[in-house]
This record gives C-alpha cells, sequence and structure tokens, in this order.
C-alpha cells in the first residue's frame, strides 16, 4: 500500500519492528500507525468495554481506536499508534483499551528545563510560524514549541502552495530563518501538555539529546499565542468502529506525508467541505472514490475538481451500516435508513467537519462560544496575555490576517494558490438517524465504546448537563481526552433535550493535553536522587559496624547493629537491654536544632509553645509543645537557654524544616515587631546520646573537669565541659528514661568522641531501639503516636499546658469543648493477653467480637526485653477511663483481647532517670 513517489519518509533508511510476533518494514519518518498501514495492517487492538476490532481512525493527536503497548527499546504502555515515530528493533503490540505497566525498572534519563520568554507560540502550522515570524521582528524572547518532529502542522501532509512554494518548502524556510535568530527558541517534537495562571506553560519534548528520553519543559511566557490548530470530527452511525475507518483528513495525511494510500475502493461520507480534498487526491493516485455528502448540494468547486477525476457524489445520502470481519468490506449507504443499498469498499472516510483545539485555550481559563456557521466551538473571551490564532481560532482559510501574537498588529498569512479554502455550509450532521436498535452500535467514543444509546440512557435518566452525561456514560474520559467525541456528545445531547446546543455548552478539557509519564514530570528526581541524603558525621562509622540504616527526614539513621547474623528482633532486644542494664549510645545528630536570638526571644517562644519558655534560666533545659492554630499537636522537643537572648531549640528529626518555617511564617506575616532572628543550626552540632546506669561514671572518665555528680548536674541542665579532649555542651536529657546525657560536639569533632565511647565498650544502638525504650516510658512520637487530630490533654501533657500564660497559638482552640470532651481519643498502654503476640501497627481496636463500632488504633507495637513480653501504644476514645479493661484489637493472626493499661509501662516512679 506504500506509493513510490508519494510522501516524506527517507526510503534510504529502512526500519525493522514486530507488531503483535510479526516483523515488518518501515522507513524512517514514518509512525508506527503510517507503517502498519503501508503493510496491509489496519487491525491494531480491541475495544476495552465489548472487545471488538479496533483499527487507526487518524493520523495524529486524536486517535481513539489505534492504542498499543510499546515494549522496546523501552517499556510504555497505552500509547497511540498515531505518535509513536518508528524506530530500528521497536517491539509494540496491541490493547485491548489499557495497557500494563512494565515490571521492570525504568533505567532511562529524563531531563527538566526552565526558561522565560516574552512571546511562546504553540504549533508550529502556518499560522504559528507566521505568528512566530512576525514575534521575532520585535527582537524579544520567542520560544516555539511543535509536536512534531519538524515544523508545518497539517502542510506536512498537504500539497499546497504558499506564496508559490510548496507548503512544505514553504514550512521549512520559515523554520530555518527562526532557528537562525538567536533569541528564538525552535522545540520540535514538544507537546505542551497544560496551560496555567500566569501563562505557565508544561511542555514534554521527546528525544532532545541522544542520553534523554523526555524534557520537560516549565515555560513562563509574557503573552502565549496559541496556534494549536482543529481536530477532524468523524461522523456517527451504524458500525461507525471497523477497523478500515478513519477520519478523511487522516487519510490526506497518510497519502501525502508517509506515502501510503490506505485503500483502493474507498467511501467518503462527509457533511464538510473539506473532506474533498482527499477525495481527490486519493483519486488521483488511482484509488475509485465514492463521496456521500449528508447535504442536500454538492460544493459547486469541488463538484467540478471530483468530476476531473470520476469521483462519484451523491448529495444528501448517508452511511446506515457497514460489514466485514474485522476489517470494513462493504457499507450500507442510501438517503435514509429505510431506502439504502450495499456497495463494496475497503476504506471509510468520514468527516463531520472541524472543531478548534481549544484545551490549552480553556486550561488558561478562556471561554468558549459556539460558532453557528462553523458548527463549532471556538474561542470566546481570552485570559490576559494569550492569543488564538490560525484554525484554532476558527480561522479555517489561509486568506486574510491574524494578530501579531507579539505586538497585536495584523501579520499576512501566507496566500494559497487556490486563495482560499471552502468554508463549509449547511447545519452540522451529529449523528445519522437510526432505529432503536441500531443506536446501541452507533459508538460516540471509540475509546469508551460508549454509544448513541449510552447517551440516551443517560438523558432518559434525567441528566442535563453535559458534564454529568460525560461522567455517566465515561465519554471524554479516555487518553484521548474527547477530541473527537467531546462535541459530538454535546450535539447528541441537545436534540435529545431540544436544548441550544450553545447554551449546552461542551466538557471540560482539563490537563494534560495528553497523558505523561511520571518520570518525565520527575525528570532526574527519581530512584536516588528523589531525595537529597543526608548522613551524619558518624555515618562512615555506622556503615563500617554493619548498620542497617532507615530514611527519617532525609536522613540515613541506623536502624539497629545485627551482630553475626542476628535479626532485627534479637539485636533490638540486645541493645534495650544494654541500655537499661549497662550503657550504650545513639547518634542523635539528626535532630532538628534552631537557634533563636533577640532581645524578644523569650517572648516570641511563649506565643508558639504551650508552656513557659520565658521563666527557663540560663543554664537549664526544659520539654516543650509546639500546637497548631487548632489545638493540635505539631511537634515537641527541648529548649535550651544559652544565654540572655538565645534559646537553642530540639524539634523532631522529621519536623526540623517544618517547624523551621512556622516560626518565620509568625514572625513576618503576625508578628513583625518582634526583634528575633531563627536560624538552623542543626549540622553545626553532632549529638551523641550517652544511655543507661553506667553511664555517669563513663562521662566523668571522659571530662575529668566536669562535675557529673547528680548535685551538681541535675535532670534538665546543661554544661560546657571536654569529652574526650573535645569541647562539648553536654546536656543531661533522657529520652529513654534512664540516666542519659546528650553530647553536644562540633560535626569534625565527633568520630573522636563516639571512638573514645566505643573504645569502652559501649553498645551501639539505632533508632529501633530508641523507639522500644521510649514506648516503654510512654513518651509519645509527634507523627507516629499522632495524627493530626491529637491535642496535649489526649496525650497526657496537660502538665506541659500552661494556665499563666495569656495566650499561646492553639489556646483558643484547646478551651473549646469538643478539646475537652471525655470520649477523645487518649493515649493509652495495651498489654496483649497473649504475651508473645505482636500486634499490628494501626490494628483497630474493638469492645467486642466484630463487627463492633470501632474504638481507636494501635499507634506503636514492640517486643519488650524489660518488661519480658509484647505492648503497645494506642489512641483510644476515653482511654484514661478504660484502664483495666478487656477490649480486642483486630489484627493478622486473628480477634486478640488486650488489656488497657497506663501509657507508661516501666518504671513508673522515674526512678531510674537520677540513676
Amino acid at each position: 500500500m506504500r506509493l513510490p513517489d508519494r510522501g516524506r519518509i527517507d526510503r534510504s533508511r529502512p526500519l525493522r519492528f514486530t507488531f503483535d510476533g510479526t516483523e515488518y518494514t518501515g522507513f524512517d519518518g514514518d509512525t508506527l500507525a503510517s507503517a502498519l498501514l503501508a503493510n496491509g495492517v489496519h487491525e491494531v487492538g480491541a475495544s476495552v468495554r465489548f472487545g471488538r476490532p479496533r483499527g487507526i481512525t487518524s493520523a495524529g493527536a486524536e486517535e481513539a481506536g489505534a492504542f498499543v503497548q510499546v515494549e522496546r527499546p523501552y517499556a510504555e504502555p497505552m500509547l497511540p499508534a498515531t505518535g509513536v515515530w518508528l524506530r530500528d528493533g521497536l517491539v509494540a503490540r496491541g490493547l485491548r483499551g489499557k495497557g500494563v505497566l512494565p515490571d521492570e525498572p525504568d533505567t532511562a534519563r529524563y531531563d527538566r528545563r526552565y526558561a522565560h520568554c516574552e512571546v511562546l507560540v504553540v504549533g508550529a502550522g502556518p499560522a504559528g510560524l507566521t505568528a512566530a515570524l512576525a514575534a521575532s521582528r520585535s527582537g524579544e524572547r520567542v520560544i516555539l514549541v511543535d509536536e512534531q518532529p519538524e515544523p508545518g502542522g497539517s502542510l506536512l501532509g498537504s500539497r499546497d502552495i504558499l506564496d508559490e512554494l510548496p507548503a512544505t518548502e514553504w514550512a521549512r524556510q520559515a523554520a530555518e530563518r527562526l532557528r537562525s535568530m538567536p533569541h528564538v527558541t525552535v522545540l520540535t517534537s514538544t507537546t505542551a501538555v497544560g496551560h496555567f495562571d500566569d501563562n505557565y506553560v508544561l511542555a514534554v519534548q521527546a528525544e532532545p539529546d541522544a542520553r534523554t528520553r523526555q524534557r520537560a519543559w516549565h515555560i513562563r511566557a509574557g503573552r502565549v499565542v496559541l496556534a494549536t490548530g482543529a481536530h477532524e470530527l468523524p461522523l456517527v452511525f451504524t458500525g461507525n468502529d471497523r477497523p478500515g475507518i478513519m477520519l478523511a483528513g487522516a487519510a490526506r495525511q497518510y497519502l501525502n506525508r508517509y506515502g501510503v494510500l490506505a485503500g483502493q475502493r474507498v467511501v467518503v461520507f462527509t457533511s464538510h467541505d473539506s473532506a474533498y480534498a482527499a477525495a481527490v487526491e486519493l483519486a488521483e493516485a488511482g484509488a475509485r472514490v465514492t463521496v456521500l455528502d449528508a447535504r442536500a448540494e454538492a460544493p459547486p468547486y469541488w463538484a467540478a475538481r471530483c468530476a476531473a477525476w470520476h469521483v462519484d457524489i451523491l448529495p444528501g445520502h448517508a452511511v446506515h451500516g457497514t460489514a466485514g470481519d474485522p476489517h470494513v468490506s462493504t457499507v450500507d449507504i442510501g438517503p435514509s435508513p429505510e431506502d439504502t443499498w450495499r456497495v463494496d469498499c475497503d476504506l471509510l472516510l468520514t468527516c463531520g467537519g472541524w472543531n478548534p483545539a481549544t484545551a490549552l485555550f480553556t486550561q488558561a481559563r478562556g471561554t468558549l462560544r459556539f460558532d453557528r456557521y462553523l458548527g463549532a466551538f471556538v474561542p470566546g473571551a481570552s485570559p490576559r496575555g494569550v492569543t488564538v490564532v490560525g484554525a484554532a481560532a476558527g480561522e479555517f482559510t489561509l486568506s486574510g490576517c491574524l494578530a501579531d501574537g507579539a505586538r497585536g498588529e495584523p501579520v499576512p498569512l501566507p496566500a494559497t494558490a487556490d486563495g482560499f479554502v471552502p468554508a463549509p455550509s449547511g447545519e452540522r450532521v451529529w449523528a445519522v438517524p437510526a432505529p432503536e436498535q441500531a443506536r446501541a452500535r452507533q459508538f460516540v467514543d471509540l475509546t469508551r465504546d460508549a454509544t448513541v444509546a449510552d447517551i440516551e440512557r443517560a438523558t432518559g435518566a434525567g441528566l442535563r448537563s453535559v458534564e454529568h452525561v460525560k461522567r455517566y456514560t465515561t465519554i471524554g474520559t479516555g487518553p484521548d481526552q474527547g477530541r473527537t467525541s467531546a462535541t459530538t456528545t454535546s450535539g447528541i445531547v441537545a436534540g435529545l433535550l431540544g436544548v441550544d446546543i450553545a447554551e449546552l455548552g461542551t466538557p471540560s478539557l482539563r490537563p494534560p493535553y495528553r497523558p505523561v509519564l511520571f518520570a518525565a514530570l520527575a525528570g532526574r528526581d527519581r530512584g536516588d536522587l528523589l531525595d537529597p541524603a543526608r548522613i551524619t558525621a558518624l555515618h562512615d562509622w555506622h556503615v563500617e559496624a554493619g548498620a542497617v540504616f532507615e530514611d527519617v527526614g532525609q536522613w540515613k539513621r541506623p536502624r539497629y547493629y545485627p551482630r553475626d547474623g542476628e535479626s532485627m528482633e534479637q539485636a533490638v532486644l540486645r541493645e534495650c537491654a544494654a541500655a537499661r542494664t549497662g550503657v550504650a549510645m545513639l547518634d542523635a545528630s539528626t535532630l532538628g536544632k534552631i537557634d533563636v536570638h533577640g532581645p524578644d526571644a523569650g517572648e516570641f517562644l511563649d506565643r508558639l509553645y504551650t508552656n513557659m519558655i520565658s521563666t527557663l534560666k540560663v543554664g537549664r533545659v526544659r520539654y516543650g509543645v509546639m500546637c497548631k492554630a487548632d489545638g493540635m499537636v505539631f511537634d515537641d522537643g527541648t529548649v535550651i537557654r544559652v544565654g540572655e537572648q538565645r534559646f537553642l531549640v530540639t524539634t523532631t528529626t522529621g519536623n526540623a524544616a517544618a517547624v523551621l518555617e512556622w516560626m518565620e511564617e509568625w514572625l513576618q506575616t503576625e508578628w513583625p515587631d518582634l526583634r528575633v532572628h531563627c536560624t538552623s543550626v542543626t549540622e553545626q552540632w553532632a549529638t551523641i546520646a550517652l544511655v543507661g546506669p553506667g553511664s555517669r561514671a563513663l562521662l566523668g572518665e571522659l571530662a575529668p573537669s566536669l562535675d557529673v555528680s547528680n548535685e551538681a548536674f541535675g535532670f534538665m541542665t546543661w554544661h560546657d565541659a571536654y569529652v574526650a579532649g573535645v569541647a562539648a555542651r553536654v546536656c543531661r536529657i533522657s529520652f529513654s528514661g534512664e540516666l542519659a546525657y546528650e553530647i553536644n560536639v562540633s560535626p569534625w569533632s565527633a568520630r573522636t568522641v563516639w571512638d573514645a565511647l566505643a573504645g569502652r565498650g559501649v553498645t551501639p544502638y539505632g533508632t529501633e531501639t530508641m523507639h522500644v525504650l521510649r514506648a516503654e516510658k510512654g513518651y509519645p512520637i509527634i507523627g507516629q503516636d499522632t495524627d493530626g487530630t491529637v491535642n496535649p490533654h489526649d496525650l497526657g501533657l496537660s502538665w506541659a499546658v500552661s494556665k499563666k500564660k495569656l495566650d499561646f497559638v492553639g489556646k483558643r482552640s484547646l478551651s473549646r469543648v469538643d478539646s475537652e470532651r471525655p470520649d477523645r481519643l487518649q493515649f493509652v498502654g495495651l498489654l496483649p493477653e497473649d504475651p508473645a503476640f505482636l500486634l499490628d501497627e494501626g490494628a483497630q481496636l474493638v469492645a467486642g467480637e466484630p463487627p463492633s463500632p470501632m474504638l481507636g488504633h494501635v499507634t506503636s507495637s514492640y517486643r519488650s526485653a524489660a518488661l519480658g513480653r509484647t505492648f503497645a501504644l494506642a489512641l483510644l476514645a476515653g482511654g484514661r477511663e478504660r484502664a483495666g479493661q478487656t477490649l480486642y484489637a483486630v489484627s493478622t493472626g486473628g480477634v486478640v483481647p488486650v488489656t488497657v493499661t497506663s501509657s507508661v509501662l516501666f518504671d513508673p516512679e522515674g526512678a531510674r532517670r537520677d540513676g
């Protein structure tokens, strides 16, 4: 089916490809669709709902039937065959309505760029090229994007003459002039997929260089010129979904651009003048062509041209049915469903007119109006800085002028040989009348198998909005975004309801304009580059010690240190025992640290924390809780008073950046009068937690100048000293309930102190052991034991909520009746009836055997060496009043009886804290 004298393909570069297990040959410049048609393959896949055969229906982004899964050289599901450019070794297969995600990771490279320009032109057809040339004369930065590999748009599939040049040559010269200008960027194979506020446009470029598969362009433009063209609409008739039925303009594209004559016995069914150009050109190429025009009269201009090429025209006739298995072989034609006869054909072309491609325009919040002469929705009121030109504006003739996107001046379009493209005439035909039983085979949306009968059911159910009909029928929700079905649906609905289509409107077209790979949006921020990996000054030691790491707020933290093939459970039990009976150490450097200083620092912290901070004396430490305005716990940590006007605030590891941002928001927007500065110093300090009954004696050995007695160095105080010869700030703080110290040193000296401790046999422990130790003492972890609906009272932290302060963030919310309800979820402990059973975190708690209302859920669950059993922490409705009750946890392994206890399960008196 390939003609020897047509097309823009490079016949000197044959390419081999495989489709559905069969090997074929195409040429450089082919799409998968054109190469398949050249090999006589029309059937590509099957429909999603009925499994009916589906063929190639278009030549571009409006493809609604031929979707494929590409397997080589890359794996990508659900691509239109018209958008897959042929390459040597390509392997693809047809789909039944949906693709399959690849099993193997995508190793291709993806990238992103950010660009700014005064004028962005979307579309490189005749209107777009003209607009870009006009804008370039101003000397401003211009970016031209087009989804095709070469500029020209619809000209690439035509034989028109523009300014006494072949249309393709005119386009080539225009593109070369643009590329020669240093302030103009021409991006081919680039699809603008989203047009957002303030002329921010997202575009995706395919294979911008040899190393990159796709590049996402984030473009901010002063003005945007949309030259996106128009989509040809099919006519809806009985049996219109068979392979071998396609748009008339597509057949013209395949003929002139790819040298493919898609059929020999051709029937063209149209209600629009433009289909005649395809009919004449296919006849010129040797096909036998018959035109059925749904209108009462054929246009005289085209009637004369058709006569010259022996093309028969039947005005007032339509297609009323098709047959073929699966490829169309005959069509039933006639003036009415009752008066038909059958003719042979191997290609049925349809054209119901053209609708401007307004997706980007409406995404930018442009409005549409219905043009009755064109029978199409065209741009109405434009957003500021947005101009629509050419066919996208409803201007389907190349005569006349378009607006200069740069200066708003008229710019002549290139003139065609004939001087015009004939306009349509008569009323738009949306669907051919058919008996009721036949309307279930009149397909409006091929991607969703949605029919005229489906639309009738929707309106019969009382739906009056096209948006509701869209959701009822799923029309327009497929990968083609309803490009060939949305307007037709509006026309059919308007007819069924007896309303004006102009008032009814058309369904919204939302971004993206075409499906976009998540990888393209991520760019290089994927895999190991998805998030910055932060490591502490002691990371190398942890690696050498065989630590197993976990990610906590971007930090790589040792989770546990297995020895001699230990499991995590065995290692954690050993580390817990060391901390409870001897001495152990934890790399706590990842705790957030914020330096807050200034004359009003104390007042500022009083307003943010629930308890009083300004009364803290220099040399002392205080635990503090921070709430959001709704009274729910946001973060907790310690506050160290370093000087009269300086505090060091610690935060949870994952919330360090969020707390600093919270502080800056209040300082900059609500309290700009406060003289306070906040600086992150998280990475300026390395912190080593020294924990256990033996920690005091060991610290005394390493810091001989420091009096470590309980009287001289009390709980929640700090001192400066030299530890292992390194200047340090030592705080007596415990997150384990044991006698403990936090040794803060410069990161450059952290290894010296750590090695000195390790050399004395101190056991390192990781975050998993830290979690067990704190849970045994009932210390909550914000974000694990809370979920944004928990206030300090729920956690048993009422003692940390000041009753003296006039105000703090969240105080008013905490005083509301709802915040003091006795049945709120409260922090409690749980002991499974079976001491060896480990509850699932997240397990629901109920009062009796299910089904039973949920009373709460497990937030933390561990196996404890100190308790000699498993235990859990939970949020439970009215939990503190339920102490001693037996409830049930719905966990893996069954429904488990549990006893409600206090959240403090180990050393409730706190005697171990002082050694």
